[in-house]
């Protein structure tokens, strides 16, 4: 299915997942663990037969969710399961494992039981991982059903050969756990909107050495920059990180880092073949100036000057901007202390950006060094999208939304 996925491709994903009456179910527990495992959040929908194999208690207590398999909830009081809202929640409805009965009826369209209701409001792609009997998955009604799903979109996950419930050896065994994991990464990254994308990103302060051991700088934490690092590479972009100092973990599934101290370290990195990528994003909060002479070794208390001279560090989102060629997309930040709107709309229009994100510290649990963050976005043509606080994981998945919708019109 492609080259190899990020190890990130199932964090942060949605995933309903499908067990039917299968003795396979079994390793449903298993694949709902990896899934787990690999950052996904699992629901899991059970048909009347799969529990006669494996009981709703293990998965619920597998996944910290309700099981769900009737269409009510609670027959005393009538309350009812909303199989139109699983179908909407998920990123993907992975039927695993799904049994002839089972692709037969989604074949049919038939809505016997309520793994078969949510399948037909799904809005999300359909996987299915077939498990049944090396004669009944060889049967020309199977291998029809199955083509029909695949013309449908469906992604099938071809079982593999071994031995079998009956006794007998053949194709028909339902993939092992880890190796559907591993399958559904790849068919994410095939399907994500910013495969081939490669995106240059800054994150992160820097420091500017007064000596050895003092600096000017800022309380930049990193945290908005690397949020938006992870949420890129799920959304299958080649992202290349330039950061300055900071206490995180490299989110997985970034191609390459570049660790930096000073704006001049990060300017040389960040115009290093920026004519390659595709898109570039400064989160990077850059010291505005730094001193302009610096000691080699550490000034004893005695020897400090009585004043700092300052000059201008280099100014790398303006050089972006008027490197970026037709095909770029470049992209801003701007911190302020009030609503920041007039300096967020010059900050745009003077460095030549595509879209400008805006938050400011006078938002209580926005700005540095907190997890949420409180933005707006302000495209070239001047039109404002502003956001509610959020987390700053929340945050990052908005301002991909908004560049995969600057990048569709």
């Amino acid at each position: 299915m492609g080259s190899p996925a990020p190890s990130a491709s199932l964090h942060g994903k949605r995933i309903l997942l499908g067990v039917t009456g299968s003795i396979a179910a079994y390793k449903s527990a298993v694949l709902a663990r990896e899934l787990q495992r690999r950052g996904a959040t699992v629901r899991v929908v059970m048909t009347p037969g799969a529990i006669d194999f494996i009981t709703p208690l293990t998965l619920a207590t597998l996944t910290d969710h309700p099981v769900y398999s009737d269409f009510t909830e609670n027959k005393d009081s009538g309350e009812w399961t909303n199989h139109v809202e699983l179908g909407l929640w998920g990123d993907v409805f992975l039927v695993a494992p799904a049994t002839a009965n089972t692709l037969s009826a989604f074949v049919q369209g038939s809505c016997d039981n309520f793994l078969q209701a949510v399948h037909l409001s799904s809005r999300c792609p359909i996987c299915v991982a077939p498990a049944m009997d090396l004669d009944m998955f060889a049967h020309g009604a199977t291998q029809s059903n199955l083509a029909r799903l695949a013309e449908r979109g469906v992604g099938i996950i071809e079982p593999e050969s071994g031995l079998l419930a009956s006794g007998l050896e053949g194709k028909g065994r339902m993939l092992e756990p880890e190796a559907i994991a591993d399958w559904l990464e790849l068919w994410f990254h095939d399907r994500a909107p910013l495969k081939g994308q490669k995106i240059l990103l800054t994150a992160g302060p820097t420091q500017e050495p007064i000596d050895s051991v003092r600096f000017i700088g800022n309380h930049s934490s990193g945290k908005m920059g690397y949020a938006l690092a992870t949420a890129l590479v799920q959304h299958g972009a080649e992202v290349h990180l330039i950061s300055g100092p900071v206490q995180l973990k490299v989110p997985a599934g970034v191609a390459s880092v570049t660790n930096v101290q000073t704006a001049q370290e990060m300017m040389a990195a960040a115009s290093e073949n920026f004519n390659t990528y595709d898109i570039a994003i400064a989160t990077a909060a850059v010291a505005d100036a730094r001193p302009k002479h610096s000691a080699a070794a550490k000034l004893h208390r005695n020897e400090l000057p009585s004043a700092i001279a300052l000059e201008p560090t280099p100014d790398i989102l303006a050089h972006w901007g008027q490197q970026k060629a037709a095909h770029q997309t470049v992209i801003g930040f701007a911190l302020e202390t009030d609503d920041g709107v007039a300096s967020a709309m010059g900050k745009l229009k003077r460095k030549n950006l595509d879209f400008i994100v805006l938050n400011s510290t006078a938002v209580k649990g926005a700005g540095f060094g907190t997890d949420t963050n409180q933005i707006s976005i302000f495209d070239s043509d001047g039109k404002a999208h502003k956001f509610e606080l959020k987390s700053k994981t929340e945050v990052a998945h908005d301002i991909v939304q908004h560049l995969l919708n600057h990048l569709t019109t």
